[in-house]
């Protein structure tokens, strides 16, 4: 990456946004951030990199000047969390919220900060690919956990405990979808999730029992709402649901016996394809394992029959059609040679060999490319390929959201656009960046 300066058609952002931030700020605050840009160059670099380019980072700064100067003294734009380092955070932040304004309020704005020192690091490359999807992925996962804890724990106080038909406390189940489930989850990504709770029964309320189904349709209702509503602080994360069962005419959450008899029943080709990303990200580890158990008969088959061949040949023939398309030639994602067509190969191998042997069961696209290539599936050379085009367009993918945090996977049209993204991939100009990223597709 070109570390020299930032191109000259930047600059007049930059000096935009340095003039704004003065503007909103005191005179304190602006006197710190020009005394420090003064003696450390390569801070001033990377400033002027992302406020340029990024016009989310440039906004929160703005708005948040004293918890940008926090983010910036603590050092963590510039260095790797510990682990479990961001959920120690989040649980310190929520430990006076007393109400659900409380949650909503405490959740957007954690989330606001890490985004920001999460986009920091990508675009100034102080984190690479894995770093990145790792973090998101804990962003989200936290979020959820803590959402559902605290919502979990309110709703009990006013309704009553749900309970199975035994008396045992129950407790709601999440799984995480998608990259989500797969620990790569993008910069501005929305999460798909699968709601389930473990048997029927109802409240232990001394007066009006719910049954659990309508306590937890309830619960699932305020968590979505908690993650996904947009307040005065933003969102957490955009929530989508259409992979349940029965799609999006289905009950929000279903109990386990009930998902278990409408895969078995009713689960089409593409919902095992799904199914491979599916992981727990929140609710008890053993009712989380039971579930898992319930749904890995119908993702993963001991034997591959010609229908299973055929419906892979279907969907690859219904992604080639969507690559051709006009209107998404500019897709990173699904358009020709993108991030699903990479994505497919992986998981057509897994499907494949996934009932026979359980390492073709991991979640992760790098995991499942490594033993592509150890068991020699395929040459090493296309695995290599592979590897290198999925990063290539995954941090392309970063930055083209990390710049408004927004979830895009269309390439620029605006010249401005478009240099900011050739710079921060590491080209001069725009055609230096298309004749590589033409190369890779």
């Amino acid at each position: 990456m070109n570390d020299e300066n930032i191109p000259k058609i930047l600059e007049n952002e930059w000096s935009l946004r340095l003039r704004h931030f003065e503007k909103v700020t005191t005179t304190e605050q602006s006197q710190w951030l020009f005394s420090l840009i003064e003696v450390k160059n390569s801070f001033l670099f990377h400033l002027k990199r992302c406020w340029s380019c990024s016009h989310f980072i440039a906004i929160w700064c703005s708005k948040n000047p004293e918890e940008f100067r926090r983010l910036v003294s603590s050092g963590e734009l510039y260095r790797s969390y510990e682990k479990d380092e961001m959920n120690g955070r989040l649980i310190k932040e929520l430990k006076n919220a007393v109400n659900e304004d409380d949650l909503f309020r405490v959740l957007r704005q954690f989330r606001n900060r890490e985004i920001t020192r999460i986009i920091w690091r990508d675009f100034n490359r102080e984190s690479d690919l894995e770093e990145t999807t790792l973090d998101m992925t804990s962003l989200a996962e936290i979020s959820i956990r803590h959402a559902l804890d605290f919502l979990y724990r309110n709703a009990c106080q006013i309704l009553g405990t749900p309970c199975d038909l035994n008396g045992k406390p129950q407790k709601m189940v999440v799984l995480g979808m998608g990259k989500l489930g797969g620990w790569e989850l993008n910069i501005s990504s929305d999460i798909d999730l699968i709601f389930a709770y473990p048997e029927r029964g109802e409240t232990n309320a001394s007066q009006c029992s719910l049954s659990n189904e309508e306590f937890f349709v309830r619960l699932s209702q305020r968590l979505i709402k908690s993650l996904d509503a947009k307040t005065n602080d933003g969102f957490v994360f955009r929530v989508d649901m259409r992979l349940r069962p029965y799609g999006q005419s289905g009950n929000l959450i279903l109990s386990f016996a009930a998902i278990e008899e409408y895969y078995q029943t009713q689960g089409r080709d593409w919902e095992r394809y799904a199914m491979i990303k599916a992981r727990v990200v929140a609710g008890e580890a053993s009712d989380g394992a039971e579930l898992m158990k319930l749904l890995r008969p119908f993702t993963f088959r001991k034997y591959v029959d010609f229908s299973t061949l055929e419906s892979l040949r279907k969907m690859k023939i219904l992604i080639n059609r969507e690559t051709q398309r006009k209107d998404i030639s500019k897709n990173i994602k699904i358009g020709f040679g993108g991030i699903r067509e990479i994505e497919f190969i992986a998981q057509a191998f897994q499907i494949i060999y996934g009932g026979r042997d359980v390492r073709f069961q991991s979640q992760a696209l790098k995991d499942i490319l490594n033993l592509i290539e150890k068991e020699l599936l395929l040459p090493e050379s296309e695995v290599k390929k592979l590897r290198e085009s999925y990063k290539f367009l995954r941090d392309i993918e970063h930055i083209l959201q990390g710049m408004q945090d927004l979830q895009t996977h269309m390439l620029p049209n605006a010249k401005e656009e478009q240099l900011k993204l050739a710079h921060l991939m590491g080209f001069i100009n725009w055609d230096e960046f298309m004749l590589v990223l033409d190369n890779r597709r």
